[in-house]
């Protein structure tokens, strides 16, 4: 089984709120993120084609941020992949028709405020930082920003959150109609670009012919 035939799988399951795929979380990707007003719960899909080399780091950047972190895979990483995880991190084994639970994820107690608040735009954050009073915040870099969310005792994790989950909820159907639109964009110039390809392929075809041509009628000394 593949990557898309497993969210094809997912996504029906994803019933409140929103879902986004490959959203940039830490120093990867999340593969598909459950957007809620209440949770953010981030799935990591690995299909028979993936390793699991890539698990570690992962997990590390989802623990920063998600409030539920599962892991879907197949039969064939299910035994390699329990130790790799603790017991909070949900697993999901995925079949041709189903996915099946092999455990529920817990709820994850180590998300920390800056590597969430860099799921936003720094605007954002600052837009949060000056409502709730901090002065000077305007006038901060983003690496400022974060090293006054990391340090901070005053900011609410959970008020965070829910800024967070706001913020990316309202954003996400722009940034999908966004995608959307590429896509049509590479469909529509895919024709033009394999033509062109061909073109470039049949020309250097007919300049070896002729290079050929010409060696062979030139005199051998």
């Amino acid at each position: 089984m593949n990557d898309p035939h497993i969210r094809a799988l997912l996504y029906p399951l994803l019933t409140e709120g929103i879902y986004v795929d490959e959203l940039p979380t830490g120093s990867t990707r999340a593969d598909v993120v459950h957007i809620t007003t209440e949770y953010m719960h981030g799935y990591e899909v690995k299909g028979d084609g993936d390793t699991l080399q890539r698990v570690a780091n992962q997990l590390r950047c989802y623990a920063e941020v998600y409030d539920f972190v599962t892991f879907i895979v197949t039969e064939k990483h299910l035994s390699k992949l329990l130790p790799l995880l603790p017991e909070w991190v949900g697993v999901l084994v995925a079949s041709e028709k189903e996915l099946r639970t092999h455990r529920a994820a817990g709820y994850n107690a180590t998300v920390e405020r800056a590597p969430l608040a860099a799921l936003l735009l720094l605007e954002e954050v600052k837009q949060f930082l000056l409502a709730r009073g901090l002065r000077g915040v305007s006038q901060l870099r983003r690496a400022e920003v974060m090293n006054l969310l990391r340090t901070s005792h005053t900011i609410p994790l959970s008020s965070l959150a829910q800024f967070a989950r706001e913020r990316l909820m309202l954003r996400m159907p722009q940034r999908l109609l966004d995608r959307a639109e590429r896509k049509l964009e590479r469909q529509r110039l895919a024709p033009l670009r394999a033509k062109r390809r061909k073109k470039q392929a049949a020309t250097h075809g007919k300049r070896r012919k002729a290079t050929a041509k010409k060696r062979a009628a030139t005199p051998k000394k």
